[in-house]
Order: C-alpha cells, then structure tokens, then sequence
C-alpha cells in the first residue's frame, strides 16, 4: 500500500489521481481542517464527476498530522512506499517555528517512521527553494551546487534544506529515497494560493511585472517524474524539476493570454519597494508579511537559472512547455469561473 501526504494540496491531488487511475491501494493522510472537496476537485478536471468520484473512492483517507506521531504510526500500517507531499509554504517571518516544526519536524517524523517499518521507498517533494547558489552568478544551479549556510536563505529554503537532511539520514539507514526539487509549479485548482494565483491576479486586473527570472514546471510533470522514479532502480538522489527557466513577465503575459484579459503593462521598479508601494501591491502575491524589509524581497530582481539536464538523462524525461501548460491551465481556469457563475444565477 501507498501513503500519500499532502494529499489536499496540488501536487499531492494529481499525484493521487494518477496512482487512482493506476488501481494502486492508497491510503492518504489530511488534517481536519482540510477540504477534500478541493482533491475531488480536481479529479473532476480530468474526468466525468462520477468517474471523479469512482475514483476518489479508492482512496483511504486518514486523519493524522506530520507532527503527531501517534496518528502517523496508525497510518503506516502495512505500508510499502511512501510519497511525502506535505509542507507549510510562507515567506512570513512570523511563521519561522512553525516552518522548523512542520517541513522539518515533521519529516524527521516520516523519515522514522519509514525506518521503523522498512520502507521500501520514500520521495520527498522539496524545492528549488532549497537548492545552493552558484558562486558565478550567471552559473545554473544543479543538484550538486553546494548550500550557503551564510547566504541571505529565507526561512523557508532552511525549512526544505533541513528536511532533505531528514530524508538522506533515511538513506544512510536502509530506505531507498528520491528527492525531488521541483521549480514554480503550475497546474489547475487552488487559484488563491501558490501559483494559482497567477491566473486569479491576472484576471483581477494585475498591471505590474516584475523581472524576477526562475524554474518553471507544470503539475502533472511533477507527478510523472516521481512516479517513474519511484518505480526504477534509481534511488538516494535528488532530481531538479523545471521545463523551462523563464521571467514572470513572460509568465504574467502569458497567463493573460489565456485567460482573454490584458498583459500587464508597468514593469515594477525598485524605487517603488523603498516608498512601500510594494509592499502594498505585490508582496501578498508572494506571501510575503508586509513587515518584511527590502532585503528580504530583492529576489523578485535576481535570475536564477536551474539545470534539468540531470533527470532528463537518467529518465530520458521529456517536460511540457510551460507556455502550455498555462494554456491547459488557463483552460480549466475559465471553466472555473463559468461554473461558479453559473451557481450564483
């Protein structure tokens, strides 16, 4: 049997979807704060509401937090192989303990766990966030460029470095891991967290680019690479996940496009972070506090480029265009709204 955490949130309910459509016995963990209506949701963008359904029922769902390990230990009975999805996203440093608590403490908990009971296999879903920055700046960073403990790291990237930490001492005690670090990832459902909202932003009327160069991948590549990396003979290595490395102007334009409302037109400048102006206009887009001083921010100007070479060698793994991606996306994204529209009349 599979576990599955994250299950409620994007990557996680495309993951389940797939290993739905697989037959595979699946037991997933949520909190219960969680909505499960949002993972049935997106079964729905890809199937007939009661195939959706159908296939949400091969499902076991299971109460239990990364952080109790006592619910967890419930939920590991009989399991074989283990997809840790789960994690807590925020650029506000007011979330510091609970970033350590949740993304690091609690993947000390599975990592036991998965030694405990002889796992054959765990993947772990971390980020480019956690990844080392070249010395050359114009360099790509790859899985081997070293971390910079002394670099300006936000919480958290230390968050999903110290977890990865976590996951390697599994390897170092019997279980067969993969990490994967997978860039900004698109992909339907969600609009109003993560890159979700891109297209709610856009279509509220965003005006402002910004330069901001980084990795781009869509959902169901994600979902794809670790599936056929959990299913070789490939393990104890760490995987960066980005189709295409690409500004967020070309992102914004492109999310308009396909969304029929107008590109943004105002590139943001730094003048405008040092009268707040940023602070006020985009700083939630990215779910910074308003708090935060001008350094914590300077990365919406900085380029970083990520090297895919490495997983499309071993996996001969071919990526979407992200532009398609967006399409697909910004498909779904419509049908969305007309449907809520619909409901209201």
């Amino acid at each position: 049997m599979i576990l599955v955490t994250g299950g409620t949130g994007l990557v996680g309910a495309h993951l389940l979807l797939k290993l739905a459509e697989q037959r595979n016995k699946i037991r997933a963990i949520y909190r219960p704060e969680s909505d499960l209506h949002k993972t049935l949701e997106v079964f729905s963008y890809y199937h007939s509401k009661d195939e959706a359904e159908r296939l949400f029922k091969r499902i076991e769902w299971v109460i239990a937090e990364i952080t109790d390990v006592p619910q967890l230990n419930e939920a590991f009975q009989e399991i074989t192989q283990v997809y840790h999805c789960a994690s807590l996203v925020s650029f506000n440093p007011k979330d510091e303990k609970a970033l350590r608590k949740i993304n690091i403490e609690g993947t000390a908990n599975i990592v036991n766990l998965c030694i405990a009971n002889k796992i054959e296999k765990l993947c772990y879903v971390s980020s480019i966030a956690s990844l080392g920055k070249p010395i050359i700046k114009s360099e790509p960073t790859t899985e081997t460029t070293n971390w910079n403990p002394e670099a300006n790291n936000s919480d958290y990237a230390i968050s999903k470095y110290g977890a990865e930490i976590e996951v390697w001492r599994a390897s170092q005690e019997g279980v067969k891991v993969i990490i994967v670090n997978p860039g900004v990832i698109i992909g339907p459902g969600f609009w109003n967290k993560g890159s979700g909202q891109l297209f709610t932003r856009i279509h509220k009327g965003l005006n402002y680019h910004f330069p901001k160069v980084t990795g781009f991948v869509g959902v169901k590549d994600v979902v794809n690479a670790m599936l056929q990396l959990m299913s070789s003979e490939i393990y104890n290595e760490g995987f960066i996940l980005v189709s295409e490395n690409l500004s967020f102007r070309e992102v914004l334009e492109s999310t308009a496009e396909n969304i029929n409302k107008p590109k943004p037109q105002k590139a943001l400048k730094k003048w405008m972070i040092s009268i707040g102006w940023f602070i006020q206009k985009i700083a939630s887009f990215f779910g910074y506090n308003p708090s935060i001083t001008k350094s914590d921010i300077s990365g919406i100007f900085q380029k970083s480029i990520y090297d895919n070479s490495k997983i499309k060698k071993e996996l001969n793994f071919k990526f979407t265009p992200v532009r398609k991606v967006i399409a697909e996306t910004g498909k779904l994204f419509l049908k969305d709204l007309d449907r809520k529209e619909s409901a209201k009349i």
